[in-house]
C-alpha cells in the first residue's frame, strides 16, 4: 500500500480533532449507498415491467408478421411460408386474419377486432391456449344444444362480460368490409361460444375475438386470403435481423413487421421513462457529491497543518492531491459497493418471495416484477464512483496548492 493510499484511509476515519468531519463522510457514505441502491431497484422494476408487458404482447401476437401493403391480403400465404422457412432464426408459422367488425348478443352490441386463427399451428406461434381461462380453445363446427352446428368463437374475458354471455350461448358477427350504400346488407354470421381468454392486457381482453381462419374468410369475403402470416423466432432479439432477411426475398407487395414495429410507441415510451429515472435518482448520488466536497474542503482546512510537515518531508503537490483524492474516492467505492449490495438483496429477495404485491384489478399482475441486469449495475456503479470521482478532485487540487511554510505556521 502506497503512503498516499494509508494517509488518506487514516484521515476519512480521524476523529482527533472533531467527530463531525468523520460524520458527514458517513453521511455521504449513506447519500451514494441510498442513491445507488434506488436506482437499481428502480431500473430492475422497470425492466421487470417491460418484460413482462413485452412477454404479453409477444405472447398474443408473433414476432414477426408478414402482410401486404395496404392490408390487401396474402393470397398465396402457403407458397409463401414455404418460400421462407429456411429462413434464419424462423421455428414456426401461422396464417392469421384480423379484421374488425360488429359483435351481437341477445341483450349487447358493441364492435370488437375478430381475429382469425388455424387452430392446428397458432399454438406453435403464440400462447393462446394458455390464456384461455374458462372453457377452451375450439373454433371449429360444434354441435349446440338444439341439434344445430355453429363454428365456435373465443372472447376476451371483459368483451364477454360487457355482452353478458356464457359458454354455449349464441352471438352474432357482422362485417362491414364492402358495405358501401346506406341500405346495402352487412354479412353476417352466426357463433356459439366456446370459451373465454385473459392476456391482462385490456385492450385485448376487451375488444378481441377469435374465431377460425375458414370462418373469418367466410365472413369478410376474403376468398382464399389471410391478412398475413405470423411468425415465431428462436429469441424475439433476432426480429430485426429476420425482418431485414424476409424484406430482401419477399420484396414488394409485401411488408415485414416485427413485434417492436407493432408496439413501437408504448416500448419507445418506457426506455425514455427508464432514462429519466436514471437521471433524476442520479441526484441522490449529486447530493451525496455535495457532501464530500464539502467534507474534502473542511478535511483540508483541518490537517492544513499536516499537509505542511508532509511537503516539508518531500511530499509532492501530486502526491498531496493523490491522498484527498483517494480520499474522495473511499467513500464513492465503499458508498458504491454497499449500495450494490443492499439494492441486489432487496431485489433478489422481492424475486424469491414477492413480498411487494399489486391490485391485480389495476395491474396485470399481482405482483412487483423484478427484472435484475448486470450491465445496469456497471453503468451505476461507474456513474457513482465517477461522479464522487470529480466531486473529489476540486478539494485535492485545492490542498494540493498550499504553501508548506504558511501551513505549518497555520496553528
Amino acid at each position: 500500500m502506497s503512503y498516499e493510499l494509508f494517509i488518506a484511509f487514516r484521515y476519512l476515519k480521524s476523529k482527533r480533532k472533531t467527530g463531525f468531519i468523520s460524520l458527514i463522510s458517513y453521511i455521504s457514505i449513506a447519500g451514494v449507498t441510498v442513491g445507488v441502491a434506488a436506482l437499481i431497484i428502480v431500473l430492475s422494476v422497470m425492466n421487470g415491467f417491460e418484460s413482462e408487458v413485452r412477454s404479453r404482447f409477444i405472447g398474443v401476437d408473433a414476432h414477426v408478421k408478414v402482410r401486404t401493403f395496404h392490408d390487401k391480403g396474402v393470397k398465396d400465404y402457403q407458397k409463401i411460408m414455404q418460400q421462407i422457412k429456411d429462413v434464419p432464426h424462423i421455428v414456426a408459422m401461422t396464417p392469421y386474419v384480423h379484421k374488425k367488425g360488429l359483435i351481437r348478443s341477445k341483450s349487447e352490441t358493441t364492435g370488437l377486432i375478430i381475429r382469425g386463427i388455424d387452430p392446428q399451428t397458432v399454438n406453435d406461434v403464440t400462447d393462446i391456449e394458455k390464456n384461455i381461462n374458462y372453457g377452451e380453445l375450439n373454433v371449429g363446427i360444434v354441435q349446440t344444444e338444439d341439434g344445430r352446428r355453429l363454428p365456435g368463437i373465443v372472447l376476451g374475458f371483459n368483451l364477454a362480460d360487457r355482452l353478458i354471455v356464457t359458454l354455449g350461448d349464441k352471438v352474432i358477427l357482422a362485417s362491414f368490409e364492402d358495405v358501401t350504400n346506406v341500405g346495402q346488407m352487412p354479412q353476417m354470421m352466426q357463433f356459439v361460444v366456446t370459451g373465454y381468454f385473459e392476456t391482462g392486457l385490456f385492450e385485448f381482453d376487451d375488444n378481441m375475438a377469435y374465431i377460425s381462419n375458414a370462418s373469418a374468410q367466410k365472413l369478410f369475403r376474403m376468398g382464399s386470403k389471410v391478412s398475413g402470416i405470423g411468425i415465431k423466432l428462436d429469441h424475439y432479439d433476432n426480429a430485426a435481423i429476420v425482418e431485414q432477411m424476409l424484406d430482401e426475398k419477399l420484396g414488394y407487395p409485401y411488408r415485414v413487421l416485427t413485434w417492436f414495429d407493432l408496439n413501437q410507441n408504448l416500448f419507445a415510451w418506457m426506455k425514455i421513462e427508464k432514462w429519466a429515472a436514471f437521471v433524476v435518482l442520479s441526484l441522490i448520488i449529486m447530493v451525496a457529491a455535495f457532501n464530500i466536497i464539502s467534507t474534502m474542503i473542511m478535511v483540508t482546512m483541518e490537517k492544513t497543518r499536516e499537509i505542511g510537515i508532509l511537503k516539508s518531508m518531500g511530499a509532492t503537490n501530486n502526491s498531496i492531491r493523490r491522498i484527498f483524492t483517494f480520499e474522495g474516492l473511499f467513500v464513492g467505492v465503499l458508498g458504491t459497493v454497499m449500495g450494490c449490495v443492499i439494492g441486489f438483496a432487496i431485489c433478489w429477495a422481492q424475486l424469491e418471495y414477492r413480498f411487494l404485491s399489486l391490485p391485480n384489478d389495476v395491474y396485470i399482475i399481482d405482483w412487483l416484477p423484478i427484472m435484475i441486469k448486470w450491465t445496469d449495475f456497471v453503468a451505476i456503479a461507474l456513474a457513482a464512483i465517477v461522479i464522487t470521482y470529480i466531486a473529489a478532485v476540486y478539494p485535492a487540487a485545492r490542498a494540493a496548492k498550499l504553501d508548506p511554510v504558511a501551513s505549518i505556521r497555520y496553528e
